[in-house]
């Protein structure tokens, strides 16, 4: 399929490291739209951006025509189950001991979806049926083949990841689940208790492993929790369950981002002097849980207001990944700044997963995660029409192959196909 059907011109030359994206709109969501752009990138990093009479583009770099694009950050979804997830362990229901990195199949389809949305970094989680249904983990949807691909990694190597918890209807149940509120809340801070007094205990051995306490991975992951370095994204929707995570924030100083807040409006000005941020989803349709039927577009607009920070998600399949970026658009028809609607989808997102250093905008030194737009961001007729991560191409709208993840239809990002000998090209023989 010719690239100008839909995509970007391609390079006129190259030298293998370096690409230049001439002539687009430029929409770095850290600073001003630049009107006729150039986005430089050289070894997966942004080496420089900004108008075309400012930046010198280096002899031999391969040049990409993108005039009459659209480019733009990488989206960030800071809540999302693709990779055909384990989403519920329902044998307990505290269990920090789970790693959702054990159960990701990178190679499953909603990965593409993803990427057809223009969705470069996502926080991938087990769902929310348990009070803490376990370690969450971060990935850059880089085009791997295992999930060691498509992990980030802190210099020392530990795999970036958050802790997945929730409260109101969906963790209650038959025992061993608890049946009530008040009995959800003791029985998370019994295990934060417990973790408190594990982390002391290590503490005193010191390196004496005589008196350390017997290994206990469900525990060394809270004690992550307490120190600060694992956040706490917690599904939480009634405007009395909210407040329940705040008063446990305030009692453990864990770290915490509130997770589909549909009743944020009501208690914005506690979340906001909390210092905690929240990511909301946004629905167009009804239904759901009975605890969501308050739910309100309001919500990111109150919490600006009171001087909140707010990200949106997806929450595949609850909303699609390749339908991410009207997320962005809805928070503006709601009320929210344009700023503020394309930051939720990009830089606040990364904020919130610790990895606002390294992407959400487009500014040199940060990863070369962007997506070429065929229109403004927040149009319904515009189109990802390629995703770029680390400066590699995972997703072009041009390709037959990504076209059919990104259009849907029969048999799209099946990973299966027919295989008879009796079919030939689709007919019989």
């Amino acid at each position: 399929m010719a690239s100008f059907v839909a995509g970007v011109a391609p390079a006129t030359a190259a030298d293998g490291g370096t690409k230049a994206f001439v002539g687009a709109r430029i929409v770095p969501v850290a600073g001003n739209d630049i009107a006729d752009g150039v986005l430089l990138v050289r070894s997966g990093r942004i080496d420089a951006v900004g108008p075309r009479s400012e930046v010198t583009v280096p002899a031999g770099a391969a040049v990409i025509d993108a005039a009459g694009r659209v480019i733009f950050p990488g989206l960030v979804d800071t809540h999302s189950h693709i990779g055909d997830v384990d989403l519920a362990e329902r044998s307990a229901p505290i269990q920090p001991e789970l790693r959702v990195l054990d159960s990701v199949n990178v190679r499953d389809a909603s990965l593409q979806r993803a990427r057809a949305g223009g969705i470069t970094t996502a926080n991938i989680m087990s769902g929310s049926g348990m009070l803490m249904s376990g370690q969450t983990v971060y990935l850059k949807l880089r085009a791997g083949d295992t999930i060691d691909d498509l992990l980030i990694r802190a210099e020392d190597g530990w795999i970036a990841g958050g802790m997945k918890m929730a409260n109101g209807t969906n963790s209650r149940a038959e025992p061993p689940f608890p049946g009530s509120r008040a009995k959800s809340s003791a029985l998370v801070r019994a295990t934060f208790i417990k973790a408190q007094e594990y982390r002391d205990k290590l503490a005193a051995a010191a390196d004496d492993e005589e008196q350390a306490p017997d290994r206990d991975i469900g525990m060394e992951a809270l004690v992550e929790v307490l120190e600060g370095r694992r956040i706490v994204h917690h599904h939480t929707h009634r405007h009395d369950d909210v407040l329940t995570v705040l008063r446990l924030r305030d009692e453990f100083g864990f770290r915490v981002v509130l997770h589909h807040v549909s009743d944020a409006a009501k208690v914005a000005d506690r979340i906001a002097a909390a210092g905690v941020p929240s990511s909301l989803i946004l629905v167009d349709s009804p239904g759901g849980k009975l605890e969501a039927r308050d739910l309100d577009w309001g919500g990111g607009p109150a919490l600006l207001k009171a001087g909140g920070r707010v990200a949106f998600h997806t929450d595949d399949f609850i909303n699609d990944s390749r339908l991410f970026l009207r997320s962005a658009a809805f928070g503006v028809r709601a009320g929210m700044s344009r700023q503020a609607g394309l930051e939720a989808v990009t830089l606040a997102g990364a904020e919130m997963l610790d990895l606002g250093g390294r992407i959400g905008s487009l500014e040199p030194g940060k990863d070369a995660d962007f997506i070429v737009l065929s229109g403004d961001p927040l149009s319904v007729y515009t189109r990802v029409l390629q995703t770029w991560v680390e400066g590699e191409k995972v997703f072009d709208l041009d390709d037959e192959g990504d076209r059919l993840i990104a259009d849907g239809g029969y048999g799209a990002g099946s990973p299966r196909q027919l295989h008879l000998d009796c079919f030939f090209d689709g007919e019989a023989r």
